[in-house]
């Protein structure tokens, strides 16, 4: 049988939860679909600051045997401050429809490495997971830089953090 704490106790009991567990620093996936969920439109998207970004060759649908990242939207003026804010991802990706419209399948959270580590010591972390770091002779040709996928609105089966879903086409 379960013994039920009376109230003010299990409030201060979860008070206590909430303010130890490191998920409370970051709100969760839920918080960031809500915040980002606008962006399905594409215009809305575009009219929040989101540009088009390629990479070095000029192309903007990014895809590799191993499967597509789609195509990137940018806030550029977001990349460079250092910083990671959960609901504000540096970039929405989009798949390619046959119809021609773009859909929203992930977000990208980005910072350059420089920006980062004259503020943290270590790499940035986010829901758990540490970004990669592509190095500086990636095909955007940016200087180092962190980086985070999640696959927020459409299923990754490798893993809701991998850079490639095998599910997305260009």
């Amino acid at each position: 049988m379960m013994r039920k704490l009376p109230l003010p106790l299990a409030f201060a009991a979860g008070l206590v939860l909430a303010i130890a567990s490191p998920a409370a620093a970051a709100p969760g996936l839920n918080a960031v679909r809500a915040a980002t969920a606008p962006f399905h439109s594409l215009a809305t998207a575009q009219g929040a600051g989101y540009g088009l970004f390629t990479d070095a060759a000029g192309i903007a649908c990014i895809d590799d045997p191993a499967g597509g990242m789609g195509v990137h939207y940018v806030r550029g003026d977001v990349v460079p401050d250092g910083d990671i804010d959960p609901r504000t991802p540096e970039a929405l990706v989009y798949e390619p429809q046959a119809n021609g419209r773009m859909r929203l399948v992930a977000v990208e959270y980005v910072v350059f490495q420089a920006d980062w580590n004259a503020k943290h010591d270590a790499k940035p972390e986010l829901f758990g997971q540490t970004f990669d770091d592509p190095g500086a002779d990636n095909r955007y040709g940016l200087p180092p830089f962190y980086e985070l996928h999640v696959w927020l609105w459409k299923h990754n089966p490798v893993s809701t953090f991998d850079d490639w879903n095998p599910r997305v086409t260009c």
